[in-house]
């Protein structure tokens, strides 16, 4: 039987971001989901993790959105005070790696005091991915004894799924030419439920979220996480993975 995580990434990004995350959960096949300990949303989603304390709730380690936790992490900001953008990331950079640990390990320990017991790691923007950045979250997740997102090439010095789909997305893109994937929407889905099936355990990846003001003007990637919601719920592929006796809905909780 194939175990599959389906977390929504960004709970605690604002409030539409919350609801969406709930509903997809709530009333549709979302398992899990990672928290901003440093975003405007944040107090609303414990408030509503509170209340469905079922759902799994791991860490978003944020490092490109919104200001940092700590106030002397002087290589992670700007001129602004805010976290540098994905942008100084995606080129040779140069950070202190004190700095990130102790930024990332305050947002672990925030998540902590809020009453969640997190069950994973993993970053916004894939940031836990990208050069030395690895060995921090290597060591939180030593440290806190937390499986982390496997996409990145260190994977087996930490637990993890043994499949991770990041193509989920295009689900809610409804324009082909702006999707990732090459392939038609229902030979990607058909052969994502058949891996499904096969694999020990996947995590796929999605965005769900319904649209306000802040999510409208912070995010490059709006109008596709609406539809990700309805998806989730109401889709003939949801409907499969719910029916299906060989697949079983978990959260990190059982990695």
């Amino acid at each position: 039987m194939g175990k599959v995580i389906i977390n929504s990434d960004d709970f605690g990004y604002s409030r539409g971001v919350n609801y969406g995350i709930i509903d997809a959960y709530r009333e549709g096949i979302l398992t899990s989901t990672t928290i901003m300990a440093n975003m405007p949303g944040f107090e609303h989603g414990v408030k509503l993790k509170k209340e469905f304390p079922d759902l799994g709730v791991g860490v978003h380690l944020t490092l490109t959105c919104g200001k940092p936790i700590l106030n002397n992490v002087t290589t992670l900001i700007d001129e602004n005070h805010a976290f540098k953008k994905l942008a100084f990331y995606e080129q040779p950079f140069q950070i202190d790696l004190d700095e990130l640990y102790q930024e990332w390990n305050a947002q672990i320990q925030k998540v902590f005091r809020a009453g969640i017991i997190p069950t994973h790691l993993d970053s916004h923007h894939h940031t836990h991915t990208f050069g030395q950045n690895q060995e921090v979250v290597i060591a939180l997740a030593k440290k806190y004894d937390l499986p982390v997102r496997g996409n990145f090439e260190r994977k087996a010095e930490v637990r993890h799924v043994a499949n991770f789909e990041r193509f989920f997305d295009d689900v809610g893109v409804e324009d082909p030419k702006k999707r990732q994937i090459s392939q038609s929407l229902d030979s990607y889905l058909a052969e994502l439920m058949e891996r499904l099936k096969e694999e020990e355990t996947t995590e796929i990846m999605c965005h769900t979220a319904y649209i306000d003001q802040m999510l409208y003007e912070g995010s490059g990637f709006v109008f596709p996480r609406i539809n990700q919601v309805e998806f989730l719920i109401h889709s003939e592929f949801a409907k499969s993975v719910r029916q299906d006796k060989t697949i079983e809905l978990v959260n990190y909780g059982v990695i």
